[in-house]
């Protein structure tokens, strides 16, 4: 039987290297395997299915440089994760037994205390068994904070196969974004980076853990690394396992294309996922080192860390193109060479510079667009939305009152740090019309809520506005970063914590709404409003560093940073603030929550780049819009990338529906929530769909985005002595340059 694609020429561009250990490690991890139940008599596996899958062999591969002691460890996990993947596909998946699947789940974190003197129950099966021993020969060299980490991408890793045994029981193919977030944590990805910290003896230091790059360093690693298995495994997973969770068959059908194209076009976010690895390595990694002051072992850890995850690429597509357990053709993945090249094992290197050509027009492409490109009037979609819109009754007098207040803040007043000395003036705050958005968002609220959303509107639209005026045409990137961090300064959480002097109407503003807003609030929910507003902030840094080097974000990274320039966490804050401090946090933290968050998020910022791709493209020279990434990727004309669009935008709503319709229930019952708790998460799904229509309302109804506003206010009426008729159209586009341009 013929394979169902050709496996495409892979972007490789690290030589693959082997584990001397690697015999110790197969006999070892054969014998403990035995030892744990996993082989004749489990029902699970045999000996031979141990040897074929040949997991020593994805280790020595993947962690060339550990010693024998640790590969052998680290092949114990593997074998470990991989008999669980088989184990609960026969136990639970084959029988869609989703009640004993979750039961099962939830008792393994029994086995991963953070405490050496925590005891732990008596193992009921092999995967405890397994989990048990491992964990106590793994964490005694490791620190608290690792275990924390390593524990909770354990969890992810068990509790998604729930995500995808309940998406097999009602045949649901995920959405792209959908998959990409959930694949990370069912695929074990960032659980295979923690163990590189182990093999490595690299562990990141606590205190940059959870940055933006060392975040995106893992994730682009997890990305890869599934990705790669999802070209591999689709025969198998699609065939013999009725799995729906494949990227391959996830872009299948959301593309409507065929299964070679679908391969195409996974290899290809394949690359672009090591392409922003390889940029973060090389620009944001070596700048936070520096912010954060982390010495010299600090620094090394981290760089041994990367290197690690850079040979565990290499090493697990060259275990993918040897092992039994997936479709590789013998090797008919790997990209022709010529006659005289070596081959064999050991000469993955050989094909390295092929593989940088081969990838090379894709990496130019993200940073060869022409700012202000002719874009014409925006095109807009039917769009999809479900929900009925209503509006506050008390929208008018908002109307007037944000004027008000965004006068006594400055907001209008002319600022000498900004090329043309403005960044809003009375009528385009009019013409912006943010109350109309509030008025949707809180069609219950009384005046003063109104207003206070309103304003806190403003003030995001009006700091969206000035970062790239301010800082980008100057390439003021320091400037930027310190605005940033002093904004912090005027949202404290403890009662009583004093705030300094404003330097301008970006902080006086934040100040004045900081002081309404978080007085009533617990100092939980102080700090995770707080948090909000700063990850907004910082994510206009993310903007101007790639508007300085002409970069066309990876898709991925812009659809989760573009919930972040939205401010969807600081308005979905304010949606959540009438809810009772009773809700269990662990409910926010849930996967159907992120799961119903991320989807309404990404619909809302889809819509805004829909809406706002002639001001952007045009008129601000931007590259931050979902139409032009789509563009780029896909290296396609503007009307393909439209329809791209308003897919995913549909998608990401029929998949807020269907948390919110099938996954909600499962929430209530699995946190034990009584009536109270129950409503208020009712509620909060109201506000959301408010949330949406009320969006989606103000961009039909303010005058930010049509071709006729946009010229009215980049292209005024000329300036006191600037030519005038036929043939000065030009002195116009020169003022548009020299106000908005990056130069």
């Amino acid at each position: 039987m013929s394979q169902p694609f050709e496996l495409p020429d892979f972007y490789v561009p690290y030589p693959a290297r082997l584990n001397p250990h690697l015999e110790e490690a197969r006999s070892h991890s054969r014998e403990w395997a035995r030892r744990m139940g996993m082989l004749e008599g489990s029902g699970v596996w045999e000996t031979a299915d141990l040897d074929a899958h040949d997991y020593a062999l994805l280790c020595a591969y993947t962690h060339p440089d550990a010693s024998a002691e640790d590969l052998a460890l680290v092949t114990d996990w593997y074998v470990w994760v991989f008999f669980f993947d088989d184990h609960f596909l026969e136990i639970f998946k084959r029988t869609q037994d989703r009640p004993g699947g979750k039961a099962y789940l939830d008792r393994l974190p029994l086995f991963m205390p953070l405490d050496d003197a925590a005891a732990v129950p008596e193992p009921t099966n092999p995967v405890e068994a397994g989990l048990a021993d491992l964990w106590a020969r793994t964490v005694p060299s490791m620190s608290r904070d690792w275990r924390a980490r390593f524990a909770v991408s354990t969890e992810n890793l068990l509790n998604e196969s729930l995500w995808e045994l309940s998406n097999i029981n009602i045949g649901r193919v995920p959405n792209p974004v959908e998959y990409i977030e959930m694949r990370r944590k069912v695929g074990g990805a960032p659980w295979s980076a923690g163990l590189v910290e182990f093999a490595a003896h690299a562990e990141v230091p606590a205190a940059v853990a959870g940055s933006r790059p060392l975040c995106v360093l893992r994730d682009t690693f997890s990305d890869a690394v599934h990705l790669r298995n999802d070209l591999f495994s689709y025969e198998r997973e699609t065939g013999d396992e009725g799995e729906l969770s494949n990227g391959v068959l996830v872009l299948e059908t959301f593309l409507d294309c065929t299964t070679q194209e679908a391969a195409d076009a996974v290899n290809d976010l394949l690359t672009s996922r090591l392409h922003q690895f390889e940029h973060t390595a090389l620009t944001e990694l070596p700048a936070l080192c520096a912010e954060q002051g982390l010495d010299a072992a600090a620094c090394a850890d981290i760089a041994a860390y990367v290197k690690g995850l850079q040979d565990w690429q290499s090493g697990g597509h060259e275990w993918h193109m040897r092992s039994s357990r997936y479709m590789n053709g013998s090797g008919a993945g790997a990209p022709a060479r010529l006659p005289f090249a070596p081959s064999g094992l050991g000469t993955s290197a050989a094909d390295i510079p092929g593989s940088l050509v081969r990838t090379a027009p894709q990496r130019a492409r993200s940073f060869s667009h022409v700012p202000h490109e002719r874009t014409g009037p925006s095109v807009l979609p039917d769009f999809d939305m479900p929900f009925t819109a209503r509006r506050s009754p008390h929208l008018d007098g908002a109307r007037e009152r944000v004027v008000d207040w965004s006068r006594a803040m400055g907001l209008l007043d002319p600022q000498p740090d900004v090329p043309g000395h403005r960044v809003w003036d009375e009528e385009l705050v009019r013409d912006n019309d943010l109350p109309l958005c509030a008025a949707g968002i809180h069609p219950d609220a009384t005046p003063e809520q109104l207003d206070l959303t309103s304003a806190w509107l403003a003030w995001g639209t009006w700091g969206d506005d000035y970062y790239p005026l301010r800082f980008g045409r100057t390439r003021d990137l320091a400037g930027a970063k310190v605005c940033t961090e002093r904004l912090s300064l005027f949202m404290p959480v403890e009662d009583g914590e004093p705030m300094p002097p404003p330097a301008g109407p970006l902080e006086r503003s934040l100040a004045d709404l900081w002081s309404r807003t978080a007085g009533p609030m617990s100092v939980a929910k102080r700090r995770r409003f707080r948090a909000a507003i700063e990850t907004m902030a910082a994510s206009w840094l993310w903007e101007l560093d790639n508007q300085a080097q002409n970069r066309i974000p990876d898709p991925v990274d812009y659809v989760e940073m573009r919930r972040r320039t939205f401010g969807s966490d600081l308005t979905m804050s304010l949606c959540r603030l009438a809810h009772p401090d009773t809700i269990p946090e662990g409910v926010y933290r849930s996967g159907p929550m992120k799961s119903l968050e991320n989807a309404a998020a990404d619909y809302a910022c889809l819509l805004n780049d829909v809406f706002s791709y002639q001001k952007e493209i045009e008129f601000e020279g931007e590259i931050h819009n979902a139409l032009l990434v789509v563009r780029n990727f896909f290296d396609c004309d503007p009307a393909t990338a439209l329809r791209i669009v308003d897919d995913l935008m549909t998608s990401r709503m029929r998949q807020f529906q269907h948390v919110a319709a099938h996954e909600f229930p499962v929430l209530y019952d699995d946190f034990a929530l009584d009536e109270e708790g129950r409503a208020a998460l009712d509620g909060y799904v109201r506000d959301l769909e408010n949330w949406l229509s009320g969006i989606l309302v103000w961009h039909q109804g303010c005058r930010r985005y049509t071709e006729e506003d946009l010229r009215r206010h980049f292209l005024p009426g000329p300036a006191l002595g600037a030519p005038t008729g036929l043939g000065t159209s030009a002195a116009g586009l020169a003022r548009l340059v020299a106000r908005h341009a990056v130069a």
